[in-house]
């Protein structure tokens, strides 16, 4: 219920300012099995192809409601990362990592994920794939984020040494005539699940999503496919499980009254 003031504002947005968006990933496998969430699901993710996506940020600033909403930016100076996000004011969640910045907004939130043009042979889009690595590497690292894994960390050493702009620029510049678009910079991790034909997104139809309707690819039933295969049958209930994002949820303060908590953790 405080997840879908999120979803309403931005699907106004994009209605009013004539910009195309689709549900994205578990949020679109929600809205075809589900007509909602899935139920052991705990986030909302949408995606909008590169142009799009540049629009939405330019005119968010505009008509943002600032005293409900927050607006993380790309790239901006409280948010590293390679996507952007929409937090709810006056709300908690506290994800799995200590955040660099104290200044980071930590509000209940949804997911904007660009789609870019993919190269047009599978050699560049390979290159434009292994250069998301090294910006997704490099964003994680500057948010916080913590890992067992030695191999990420050193992976995560290596990409800060690394120049952004360029393999940006590599992973972001497709070419506008080429038959497929990607997701690496959001989305799945595995390079066949972020590679999609551009017919998918020619066109969208409307999604039942709690009560409301919002646009989903018109081909979903060939992307859900490649995401999750035999995707209308559930998983076990053992495997009904939600990646939990957050080590603490509170709907009713603001992230602000646990900084402390915050503090306390280190």
């Amino acid at each position: 219920k405080r997840l879908l003031p999120l979803l309403e504002w931005f699907h106004g947005v994009c209605v009013e300012n004539n910009l195309t968006y689709y549900l994205e990933g578990g949020t679109m496998l929600g809205a075809v099995r589900h007509k909602g969430f899935i139920p052991w699901d705990d986030d909302l993710d949408v995606m909008m192809l590169r142009q799009d996506y540049e629009r939405f940020l330019q005119e968010a600033d505009r008509i943002l409601d600032h005293n409900k909403f927050y607006l993380q930016k790309q790239f901006s100076e409280h948010w590293p990362m390679f996507f952007s996000k929409l937090r709810l004011n006056g709300t908690t969640c506290l994800e799995k990592y200590h955040p660099k910045d104290p200044e980071s907004h930590q509000g209940v939130y949804m997911d904007i994920f660009p789609c870019d043009n993919a190269a047009k042979n599978k050699l560049g889009k390979k290159l434009q794939f292994y250069c998301s690595k090294v910006i997704i590497a490099k964003g994680l690292d500057a948010r916080g984020y913590e890992t067992d894994s030695k191999r990420k960390k050193l992976f995560m050493m290596l990409c800060k040494m690394l120049p952004q702009k360029i393999f940006f620029r590599i992973s972001t510049g497709g070419s506008q005539d080429s038959e497929t678009v990607h997701s690496f910079l959001g989305g799945a991790s595995k390079y066949e699940k972020n590679v999609y034909p551009r017919s998918y997104f020619k066109k969208t139809v409307l999604a039942e999503f709690e009560g409301s309707a919002f646009p989903i690819p018109k081909q979903f039933d060939e992307l859900l496919h490649t995401l999750y295969g035999d995707y209308m049958k559930l998983p076990s209930e053992e495997e009904r499980k939600c990646k939990e994002h957050a080590i603490l949820v509170d709907l009713a303060r603001s992230y602000e009254h646990y900084k402390t908590y915050r503090d306390g953790m280190r």
